[in-house]
């Protein structure tokens, strides 16, 4: 009797989500195909290339890789493999395509804290599809936001914290 009344309480977090993690089962049934994502958040929106929000990141973490250690280098590259690779697949839902290509806009800003709060509402509205490469995108954000502000883009915009120019090694 101990072990049958021990299963019980699980259940009041509600049953274990179906399927495999990916979200590619309940696209039939309430999120919006590729076709219609493309009419419901028009072209220029839903068509956001993948590329255009990997390669930034990609930069990033080239950006990153004098200074950040090269383990943590290599999960943050492998973690946007799996990004790409979802988006690619078609796995990714319009909602986390868009806030992605801002999230993006505002790293290269470096507008960090807008950054990281895109970051959280991407992990909490769509944890789902994201646990598994968003991590990579919080910690390169996070490196980016220690870097010296040396890159040409701080000359720009941060201007006031950014030192007198490029002074790297």
């Amino acid at each position: 009797a101990p072990a049958a009344s021990a299963a019980l309480p699980p259940r009041a977090l509600g049953p274990p989500p179906l399927g495999p993690v990916s979200p590619a089962p309940r696209a039939e049934s309430g999120k919006p195909s590729a076709a219609a994502c493309l009419e419901e958040c028009g072209p220029e929106e839903g068509g956001v290339p993948a590329d255009a929000v990997l390669a930034p990141l990609r930069e990033a973490l080239d950006a990153c890789r004098p200074t950040v250690q090269k383990q943590v280098c290599d999960d943050i590259g492998r973690r946007l493999t799996v990004l790409g690779d979802a988006w690619a697949q078609g796995k990714l839902s319009a909602p986390v395509r868009k806030r992605m290509s801002l999230l993006v806009q505002e790293l290269q800003r470096q507008h960090w804290d807008a950054a990281d709060e895109i970051h959280r509402s991407l992990m909490v509205d769509h944890v789902n599809e994201v646990s598994q490469w968003l991590v990579g995108v919080k910690r390169l954000i996070a490196e980016s936001r220690s870097l010296p502000a040396a890159e040409p883009a701080a000359a720009t915009d941060g201007s006031a914290q950014a030192g007198p120019g490029p002074e790297d090694p």
